[in-house]
C-alpha cells in the first residue's frame, strides 16, 4: 500500500536528495494525515458524545490537532523546497526542523488540555456508555493510526525527514491513548472507579514526554550535532582511497537540513610532491564526494615533511609524551622552526571531550615535559576539539 502511494503521487521517489521530490514526500504524507485524522475526529467525536467518555472526546480533540499538525506540515515542505536566494544562500532545508519545533509544541498544548480534563473527570466522575459499536470503532481507529505511524515512519526514515519521524511517534502516542481509552471503556462494564478519567491522565502524562522528546530532538538539530559516524567512514574512504593523502583531520560537516550538507576538511601530504598533480587529485576528490555523498566539500592541503630526519626525531618525542598524559590525544600540522637562538615546535593537539584534561594545563605538561628533555625548545600549540 504505502510503495504504491510513493509510485503513483511521488514522481522519481528514487531521488530522495532531490528538494522537489522531498517535498512531494511531504505533501503525500501531509495529505494522508489531513485525510485520516478528520475522519478519527469525527468518528470519534461522535462516539465521545454517545458514550459521554472524556477519555474518547480528547482523543478526538487529539486527532484534530493532527490535522493542525499536518497543514502546518505541508506548508513546511512546501518552503523547505525552495531554491537558495540571495538572503538564504544555503536554502530553506531547515524549515524541516522548525515544523517539528512546531508540532511538537501542538503535542504539549495537547497533552496539557488532555490532562485538564482527564483529571476534572476524575475528580467529577459521570457513567460511561458501553457500546459495542464504540468497542469497534475504537479499534478500527487504532489500526488506521498504527498504519500511519508505520506510513511516516517508512516515508520519514526514506528521505531521512525529522518532521515525518515526529509524526510517526505522534501516531504512536495516538495508539497508546486510543488504546487506554478503550481498557477503561471496556472497564467501565465492571467497576465503578473512575477509569475514563485515571486512563485520560496516563495518556497525557506520556504524551507530553513525547512532546519534550521531539522537542529536545529537535533543538540539537537546530544547534549541530556531530556528524553521523556512516557519513565520516564514507568521507574517510573515499579520501585515504588515494596513496598520495597520508591522513586527514580537522573534518567538518555543516548540516542545511537533509540533503543539504557542507564540509571541509586538512589533508596531509608529502611536501616533496608536484602541487598541481596533488590539486587535481582533491579537486577528484572533491567531486567524488559531492556525487556519491551530496556534501560540497572543500578540501585544504597540509605539505609534511617526511623525509626530515630532525623534524621526524621531534614529532616522535611529542607523540611519546602526548601518548603517556593520555593515550586519547593526537597530534597533527607539526611543524619545526629553527633559529639562532631556540627552536618552535609548531603543531595541533586534538582532545576529545570526554578528556577531563584542561587546554592550560595540559600546554604546562607538554612544555615541562620538553623542557626536561631539551633546551631552548618551545611550543605553540593550537587545541581542537572533534567535530564528529
Amino acid at each position: 500500500m504505502i510503495n504504491f502511494l510513493v509510485r503513483k503521487f511521488v514522481k522519481n521517489y528514487e531521488n530522495t536528495t532531490d528538494e522537489v521530490v522531498r517535498s512531494n514526500y511531504g505533501t503525500l504524507s501531509s495529505i494522508v494525515g489531513i485525510c485520516c485524522n478528520v475522519v478519527l475526529f469525527a468518528l470519534k467525536f461522535l462516539l465521545g458524545v454517545v458514550s459521554n467518555s472524556i477519555a474518547i472526546m480528547s482523543d478526538a480533540f487529539n486527532n484534530l490537532s493532527d490535522s493542525a499538525s499536518c497543514i502546518v506540515t505541508l506548508f513546511g515542505y512546501k518552503l523547505a523546497a525552495k531554491p537558495a536566494d540571495k538572503d538564504h544562500p544555503f536554502g530553506h532545508g531547515r524549515i524541516e526542523y522548525i515544523v517539528s519545533f512546531i508540532i511538537a509544541v501542538i503535542i504539549l498544548l495537547v497533552g496539557v488540555e488532555l490532562f485538564k480534563s482527564s483529571f476534572d473527570k476524575v475528580m467529577n466522575p459521570s457513567p460511561v456508555h458501553f457500546s459495542w459499536i464504540v468497542l469497534f470503532s475504537l479499534i478500527l481507529s487504532i489500526l488506521i493510526k498504527f498504519w500511519m505511524s508505520f506510513f511516516n515512519k517508512t516515508l520519514g526514515t526514506k528521505i531521512n525527514n525529522s518532521a515525518m519521524i515526529a509524526t510517526s511517534k505522534d501516531s504512536q502516542n495516538d495508539v497508546i491513548a486510543t488504546s487506554a481509552t478503550l481498557v477503561a471503556l471496556v472497564g467501565s462494564l465492571f467497576t465503578d472507579l473512575p477509569l475514563d478519567g485515571a486512563m485520560g491522565i496516563l495518556v497525557s502524562i506520556f504524551v507530553l514526554f513525547s512532546g519534550f522528546g521531539i522537542i529536545k530532538s529537535t533543538i540539537d538539530d537546530l544547534i549541530g550535532q556531530p556528524a553521523d559516524k556512516e557519513v565520516v567512514d564514507s568521507i574517510k574512504s573515499l579520501i585515504m582511497n588515494h596513496k598520495e593523502i597520508l591522513g586527514i583531520h580537522d573534518l567538518i560537516i555543516h548540516n542545511y537540513g537533509p540533503g543539504k550538507m557542507i564540509g571541509s576538511v586538512h589533508v596531509e601530504i608529502n611536501s616533496k610532491n608536484d602541487i598541481l598533480a596533488i590539486h587535481d587529485i582533491v579537486d577528484d576528490i572533491e567531486r567524488k564526494i559531492e556525487n556519491e555523498l551530496h556534501i560540497m566539500m572543500t578540501i585544504h592541503m597540509d605539505p609534511i615533511e617526511q623525509d626530515n630526519q630532525v623534524v621526524n626525531e621531534y614529532r616522535e618525542i611529542v607523540l611519546g609524551i602526548l601518548d603517556k598524559l593520555d593515550s586519547s590525544l593526537s597530534m597533527h600540522d607539526f611543524r619545526v622552526v629553527s633559529g639562532p637562538t631556540h627552536t618552535n615546535l609548531i603543531f595541533d593537539v586534538l582532545i576529545p571531550y570526554e578528556s577531563e584534561l584542561k587546554e592550560e594545563e595540559l600546554k604546562k605538561e607538554i612544555d615541562a615535559s620538553i623542557s626536561n628533555l631539551m633546551s631552548n625548545v618551545y611550543t605553540v600549540i593550537t587545541f581542537d576539539r572533534g567535530y564528529y
